[in-house]
């Protein structure tokens, strides 16, 4: 991966190359291999290289074969080569970046439904006076930007956006977003004034100051579904999913594979070692010391099976306490779950060895995977019990069923937008409104209520929307991107994508089984007993340690006098909750770690 950033002046002042190098200088985690500048006037553009094709070559920002435009790209483009076989364009280079500038020339911004791969990238059109901003269709890559009177700037991370925008300010209506989702769904974030490209969105900015988005593709609507057999479904996801894994092995660099030892990460170890045959793979997992959550024997037992170098990290304590600051600088954002830690130091384990890295994100979010989809259908009807009773229920179960706490949560919330989002959210719409003082203004779920199919497919559609783009894919890009590794996920190859919203709700959740297709296809592949064990997730033991090494780092900084939680929730809930929790009555995990999340992100930024 790469970072760019870039600034576009309304008033004629001359971008400033100082501010440049500071926005890039806040990137180089995201390409240590080199640097470079533009700047005609006006307007400028920044570039961090992570070299992983042509790595010689490549030098960005770049120049078209026409003098007038100028790109700034992030990603890769993996059928790059065939599509530059079909160009009649004086190259330069060998590289992906070369390809993307002469499409646009040829075939203006329309040419990014051509691209497969992941991607974030500026073009600048001097002939038009427009700038363009793209981002790929799943939001596997990040893209941020302000607008005000006087410029436009777009960056990687928000972070790299303050040299040119100055001091941040909280937006407090974000707040409300981040406490159910644990993130802030796009096109917001929780820094007031910058927003996300939202994923498959095509940004334009005219020559006047104007600054518009539109999308350029989007998922298949219920009357794209087919109609197909089980089996006919199985053969068309391997097939699918064999082609993503094929092209995502496209590298000038070594690629090696994340390997938890469930189903979907086992699933893409095991294609990627059958496409490359006798090469050396080298697997990583991540483990806690704990044997409640640790699956590395089941990752071990997989590497085994394939063949591959397997390597593994063992995350502490320790770990948390010393890296957490620096990791919410990283993610411009809370670190909306623990297992960001994890992430990161598998990261940090896989870039000694291989500088791309693949995983099995998106499975879940696509084909059904988490328990909650099993109760699709409660989730939407379920408006019809008390839920003073299912909360009273709730709120008498031991700590030991949290699992059915969460569906008691989220299938008694008042509508059926929260009840949706009520499975993943740290605190219901009414403990919302008690920290923050009153209810939220607007509804970032209101687009998923409608008109997507039956409650399946309204609930995959949102999660894709949300809890993939803006909290996992997040995470995945930026964990990754704090060591310098490349990360790519198969199973958001668009492709697979659109297959996955083409295929009936019931080879997805079938006989109660979720994610029925992708187990049928890793069935082939796969033993039986990595098939079918039960999901278990990358878990990590915090409701011990917040009662015994996190314990007064946790009281600390939630009820401290500068704590911008205590000041700005209600401080006497707060305390609540973490008494509840040290004395074992109830897990409040969940929720500790979302308040603590905010509170080590607030103390990390400059204000």
């Amino acid at each position: 991966m790469c970072g760019i950033a870039g600034i576009r002046r309304f008033d004629g002042t001359p971008v400033s190359r100082e501010v440049l190098a500071e926005m890039a200088k806040r990137l180089h985690h995201r390409g240590p291999d080199d640097s470079g500048f533009w700047a005609d006037g006006p307007i400028g553009f920044a570039h961090t290289r992570l070299s992983i094709i042509d790595l010689a070559g490549s030098p960005q920002p770049m120049a078209g074969a026409s003098g007038t435009t100028q790109i700034a790209f992030n990603g890769e483009i993996l059928n790059y080569r065939q599509l530059r076989g079909e160009l009649t364009y004086p190259f330069r280079t060998n590289g992906d970046t070369e390809v993307l500038l002469a499409l646009y020339e040829q075939h203006g911004p329309s040419a990014v439904a051509r691209l497969r791969g992941q991607f974030a990238y500026a073009v600048h059109d001097a002939k038009t006076g427009e700038t363009h901003l793209f981002r790929d269709r799943l939001g596997i890559l990040p893209l941020y930007y302000y607008s005000d009177a006087e410029m436009f700037a777009f960056a990687s991370e928000i972070k790299a956006l303050l040299p040119a925008i100055g001091a941040a300010e909280v937006d407090h209506e974000s707040l409300h977003d981040y406490l159910a989702h644990r993130s802030v769904p796009a096109p917001h974030t929780l820094v007031r004034g910058v927003q996300k490209v939202p994923q498959g969105h095509h940004l334009v900015v005219s020559a006047d100051g104007r600054v518009r988005t539109e999308p350029y593709w989007e998922l298949p609507r219920e009357s794209e579904i087919r109609k197909v057999t089980p089996e006919e479904a199985v053969r068309l996801v391997d097939e699918a999913l064999t082609a993503s894994v094929r092209d995502a092995l496209v590298a000038d660099v070594p690629v090696g594979a994340y390997l938890s030892g469930g189903v979907d990460s086992s699933l893409i170890t095991a294609l990627v070692a059958r496409e490359r045959g006798d090469a050396e793979l080298h697997t990583f997992s991540a483990g806690f010391g704990d044997p409640r959550v640790d699956e590395i024997h089941h990752a071990e037992k997989v590497a085994k099976l394939v063949g591959s170098r397997h390597h593994n990290v063992i995350v502490t304590a320790d770990d948390f306490r010393d890296s957490w600051a620096k990791l919410s600088w990283h993610r411009d954002a809370p670190l909306s779950e623990p297992a960001d830690v994890a992430v990161f130091r598998l990261a940090e384990l896989a870039r000694r060895d291989v500088k791309v890295v693949l995983s099995g994100e998106g499975s879940d979010e696509l084909f059904g995977g988490y328990p909650k989809y099993r109760f699709a259908q409660a989730t939407r009807f379920a408006g019809v019990a008390p839920s003073f009773a299912l909360r009273r229920l709730e709120k008498a179960l031991p700590a030991s069923k949290a699992r059915l706490g969460i569906a008691l949560r989220a299938i008694a919330e008042p509508s059926y937008a929260e009840r949706m989002r009520g499975w993943f959210a740290p605190f219901t719409v009414s403990e919302r409104a008690e920290l923050l003082g009153g209810p939220a203004t607007r509804s970032v779920l209101a687009p998923y209520e409608n008109g997507r199919g039956d409650a399946l497919r309204r609930m995959l559609y949102a999660d894709s929307h949300t809890w993939l783009a803006d909290n996992l894919l997040e995470r995945g890009d930026r964990m990754s991107m704090a060591a310098s590794l490349e990360l790519r996920p198969p199973f958001l190859d668009h492709r697979v994508a659109e297959l996955a919203f083409s295929l009936p709700s019931n080879v997805k959740v079938r006989g109660g089984t979720t994610k029925w297709v992708v187990k049928e296809v890793a069935r082939q592949h796969l033993p039986a007993d990595i098939v079918d064990r039960p999901k278990s997730g990358f878990k990590v033991p915090l409701d011990a340690w917040f009662r015994d090494g996190l314990r007064d780092m946790a009281y600390d900084l939630l009820t401290g006098p500068t704590s911008f939680v205590g000041k700005t929730f209600d401080r006497a809930a707060v305390r609540a909750l973490l008494d509840d929790h040290s004395s074992g009555d109830r897990n409040e995990q969940p929720r500790i770690w979302t308040l603590l999340s905010l509170e080590v992100w607030h103390q990390t930024l400059s204000w």
